[in-house]
């Protein structure tokens, strides 16, 4: 029987951003399943048109690798996404996996990165492995990408964690709450004089770089300046490190797990 394993993200159009973070969890998942071959489909359509108009490189969205996968005789496919939060577009992949699942013998989909209170707890100790040592007036900034989708209280949820464990770690979202006006109040209160910015995403792609990092205006960078306290970003992606990338492999394994499980015997 042929097998596959399918690794969904929202994409980036960052050459280096995709290498770092998306080819690094692509490669860890591989690893694990060395009798699968390895695909990779985006959930992003104006990323896969400007890859396609701008590089030549052809990236397949979750239909059309779902479709190809079929076509290609694959009765056993596993799916990972890459994405943060069970948002609208780990939603969007849910929907078009369930519309497939009368075409695989197997068809499993793992869980985003924020699925479970393991999971939080997991992110935390995986942000402080990354995170640079902190002086008692300093504070890590996690810039999360936001979302109108329920889920976006993720963010929040995080935040509220982090806070009561005493942890000088605190998150904004770029298009929901917590915004960067409730950020930048909050180290005021706690009289913080320098913070480093790092994105709570996948990868260090146009959010990152612009919104937050850029010398523009209204980049999250130049607003804390702009009120007295130092910021210093971090362009990494979550996907660089090592301790996110294992907890995908655990959300896909427990899901291949439970594809692998016999069948109950009638009696």
């Amino acid at each position: 029987m042929k097998k596959a394993l399918l690794v969904i993200s929202f994409g980036t159009s960052y050459p280096q951003a995709r290498i770092r973070n998306i080819e690094a969890c692509e490669r860890d998942l591989a690893q694990s399943y060395p009798d699968r071959d390895c695909f990779r489909a985006f959930t992003s359509s104006m990323i896969i048109r400007k890859l396609s108009h701008r590089d030549g490189l052809e990236i397949d969205n979750p239909g059309q690798a779902l479709e190809r996968l079929k076509n290609e005789g694959y009765r056993d496919v596993l799916i990972q996404s890459l994405h943060i939060i069970n948002g609208d577009e780990y939603e969007k992949i849910s929907r078009q996996v369930d519309s497939y699942r009368g075409e695989f013998d197997n068809l499993q989909l793992g869980l985003p990165l924020l699925s479970c209170m393991e999971d939080y707890e997991q992110l935390i100790e995986a942000i402080q492995y990354q995170s640079p040592v902190l002086q008692a007036d300093e504070r890590l900034v996690l810039m999360g990408h936001g979302a109108t989708h329920h889920a976006f209280s993720a963010y929040a949820c995080l935040d509220h964690l982090m806070k009561n464990k005493g942890l000088p770690f605190i998150v904004g979202a770029v298009e929901s709450y917590p915004e960067i006006d409730t950020v930048i109040n909050r180290l005021h209160h706690e009289g913080v004089s320098k913070v480093y910015l790092m994105p709570l995403m996948l990868v260090a792609g146009d959010h990152a770089i612009n919104d937050m990092a850029s010398d523009e205006p209204d980049s999250w960078k130049v607003l804390i300046q702009n009120t007295g306290i130092e910021a210093e970003p971090i362009v990494r992606g979550l996907g660089e490190n090592p301790m996110i990338r294992a907890m995908f492999a655990e959300h896909l394994k427990a899901v291949s797990d439970q594809g692998d499980m016999p069948e109950e015997k009638v009696a």
